[in-house]
């Protein structure tokens, strides 16, 4: 057998546990999970980074037992970090021109969910005119074709 330190005492030296202890901008670990500052984790992002770019094979898992995390945590890190940060809400600093366009849009949306519900209304007039045998005349369109 070999010495894996005391029960409950502290890790063999040079093992990862130990590093990890030794780590003193590691935040201690919680019963509820782990967390992280935003100082390590922009840290381990950046080594993550150098690490992929180097290109050298083993290097990102190595990385990642060094530090006792898995891809997971990686994955969510790195997608947070490309959301950008917003505040809720329209931006304060439109000009009058981008306020239009915007309001432009918002109506020109209304208006063509109103023509699709008149369209359908229209089709559903014809069958049912077509149905009791009513002859429905046709509006001509403003191009002046029936």
């Amino acid at each position: 057998m070999h010495d894996m330190g005391t029960k409950r005492g502290r890790p063999p030296e040079g093992s990862a546990a130990a590093i990890r202890a030794a780590d003193s901008d590691r935040p201690a670990k919680h019963t509820s999970g782990r967390r992280y500052t935003p100082e390590f984790k922009e840290r381990i992002l950046h080594a993550f980074d150098e690490t992929r770019a180097s290109g050298e094979r083993g290097a990102l898992g190595a990385l990642l037992r060094r530090e006792g995390l898995n891809w997971a945590t990686i994955h969510r890190w790195l997608e947070q970090r490309a959301k950008a940060p917003r505040k809720p809400g329209r931006p304060a600093n439109q000009t009058a021109a981008e306020k239009e366009v915007e309001r432009l849009q918002r109506e020109n949306e209304r208006l063509q969910r109103e023509l699709k519900k008149a369209e359908i209304i229209i089709d559903v007039q014809k069958k049912l005119g077509a149905l009791l045998g009513i002859e429905v005349p046709d509006v001509p369109k403003k191009d002046g074709t029936p």
